[in-house]
């Protein structure tokens, strides 16, 4: 059964960090695009983050670039996300999903579906 399970979210203060990370499950996720998305309150769910599984490139939404670093370890079947400079607009649950990324901001479609995410608060 294809599944991938998000983890290491939670509560932090503004200008705080997290890394959270996706475990992928009943597939090799090595030639897979991987992207990270975020619902954030009263909003659609947006793409936050992306990573090539030809070459490895990331891309990022521009809301979230130079703060948020994608990254894989295929040999572990995971993708991460590490977030630092954490703003209030950050709060939500972030989910990953397998994806075809795309160079335009945020613009990355997911292929696989949800699971339950994981839930990051920004608050002072």
């Amino acid at each position: 059964q294809v599944k991938l399970v998000e983890s290491g979210g939670g509560s932090v203060q503004p200008g705080g960090s997290l890394r959270l990370s996706c475990a992928a499950s009943g597939f090799a996720l090595d030639d897979d695009d991987i992207g990270w998305f975020r619902q954030t309150p009263g909003n659609w769910r947006e793409g936050v983050s992306c990573i090539s599984g030809r070459d490895g490139l990331p891309y990022y939404a521009d809301s979230v670039k130079g703060r948020f670093t994608i990254s894989r370890d295929n040999a572990k079947n995971m993708v991460y996300l590490q977030m630092i400079s954490l703003k209030l607009a950050d709060t939500g649950v972030y989910y990953c999903a397998t994806a075809v990324c795309t160079s335009q901001s945020g613009v990355y479609y997911p292929t696989s579906d949800w699971g339950q995410g994981t839930q990051v608060t920004v608050s002072s």
